[in-house]
């Protein structure tokens, strides 16, 4: 048989989920922007775990802020941490660019990675939180941003690990236990 002709054989046979995971994008491969509109290279990341949290200035989860510098802190050489602002969640999250570098630095002394402000749900989606929130992307679950500060931990291969409500503090060892 001609290889191409097994190949379509072999492609038609599968279903469509199977046939879907052949199209999964690394997260590796999604580009977005730091706060200060420079490339973020995720694949700078390869080998550590990453951390993607929704974030804002002005909401009950923001003192959480303070657990994520810590948690930062403490694992640096294992975990990336990336804060990504966000405005959907009742508009607690209103301030530009150097609004939020300054929020983020004078009240909580952060320097892990903040990026521009993106959509996390809704028709302009950024691409990571598309990966993120569909199996057929991640390979592992499908979910919904549900609030500001909602937690996405990748391993250091690229894969999803799980997601955390706003509830969760990043220093619950729901999320360090995967860090030791």
């Amino acid at each position: 048989m001609n290889p191409f002709i097994a190949f379509l054989a072999t492609l038609f046979s599968l279903n469509s989920n199977q046939q879907q995971a052949m199209n999964i994008e690394s997260i590796y491969d999604i580009s977005i922007n730091a706060l200060n509109g420079k490339p973020i290279n995720l694949a700078d990341f390869k080998g550590k775990h990453l951390l993607f949290v929704n974030v804002a200035s002005k909401c009950g989860f923001t003192s959480q802020y303070k657990e994520l510098q810590e948690l930062h802190e403490t694992y640096k050489d294992k975990l990336q941490i990336i804060g990504l602002p966000c405005n959907q969640f009742g508009g607690q999250e209103p301030g530009d660019a150097k609004a939020i570098e300054s929020f983020c630095e004078v009240n909580y002394g952060v320097t892990f990675l903040i990026t521009e402000k993106i959509d996390v749900k809704g028709k302009n989606q950024h691409p990571l939180y598309t990966w993120l929130t569909q199996k057929v992307n991640n390979g592992k679950i499908d979910s919904s941003v549900k609030w500001n500060f909602q937690k996405y931990l990748v391993n250091d291969q690229g894969k999803l690990v799980d997601y955390y409500l706003s509830a969760t503090n990043p220093l619950n060892s729901k999320i360090t236990k995967h860090l030791k």
